[in-house]
């Protein structure tokens, strides 16, 4: 088995992702060991919109409320998680939908109260990869964690957790030979708006240290480097070119490749 290929969809890619569940089966049918990990923050927002629930941000972050979270685990685990995988399995490959919850892959705690069931990660349990590995299916992961410290008889056991911090995480519990974020922009991009081909990490920490990234750029790079402290690579492209998943693994990507 090869090692594992980290593949996180953002969500503002969804609607555009038809090429990348192509090159999904297209990469698994060449015996790449696959992990595909998702978000869905859009279309959360629109259905707490449609049940008059006002989402709040705290940073940039969602503060996660007991009404936003069953919206969250709702959206994540089911509609969009369902609607990745039917389209890989419709499209000839083979994949299975599953939370952090399930198998206590992601376990977590919650942040900081002001933000709710918003919560970070403090392990990746990683058998219930594995056996999917094995059996040949690709694992298609929503980023719901299990509260692993909440013991309250009553207490919600589920968190609500950034699916960019997720993805590292699996990256590097795995080794993941590559940990690849499929986004709605170039890649990395400098104070003036070019684009930044290739970044080693400690190019990658002072951009953040600096300012000279911002917003949901960071998470992604420090991301990255989570994936990086193995011996893998990581890059961020523009998911919405066509086959940018494959071109990116054939070394034709026009992205960012973050190496150490």
């Amino acid at each position: 088995m090869s090692n594992p290929i980290v593949v996180k969809i953002g969500g503002s890619t969804l609607g555009s992702h038809d090429t990348t569940i192509e090159d999904v089966v297209t990469l698994q049918k060449k015996g790449k060991c696959l992990v595909v990990v998702h978000g869905g923050g859009k279309i959360i927002t629109e259905c707490l919109y449609k049940q008059n629930v006002v989402s709040q941000f705290v940073r940039g972050e969602r503060i996660t409320d007991r009404p936003s979270l069953d919206v969250v685990a709702a959206v994540l685990a089911g509609l969009v998680n369902k609607e990745i995988v039917a389209a890989i399995n419709s499209g000839g490959g083979r994949a299975v939908g599953i939370s952090g919850v399930d198998g206590g892959l992601i376990e977590g705690k919650i942040r900081e109260p002001e933000m709710g069931y918003t919560g970070i990660v403090t392990g990746v349990n990683k058998a219930i990869l594995e056996t999917l590995f094995d059996a040949y299916y690709v694992p298609v992961v929503a980023p719901v964690g299990f509260n692993s410290l909440e013991m309250k008889l009553g207490a919600t056991k589920m968190l609500n957790i950034n699916a960019d911090v997720v993805a590292g995480e699996i990256a590097a519990a795995l080794g993941a030979e590559r940990l690849i974020f499929l986004t709605d922009v170039a890649g990395v991009l400098d104070r003036s708006g070019k684009l930044l081909p290739r970044l080693t990490s400690s190019e990658a920490e002072s951009m953040i240290a600096s300012g000279a990234a911002f917003g949901g750029m960071i998470p992604k790079l420090n991301a990255c480097l989570r994936a990086l402290s193995g011996n893998g690579t990581a890059s961020i492209i523009d998911g919405r070119k066509p086959h940018a998943l494959l071109n990116d693994m054939e070394g034709k990507g026009e992205g960012t490749i973050i190496n150490k």
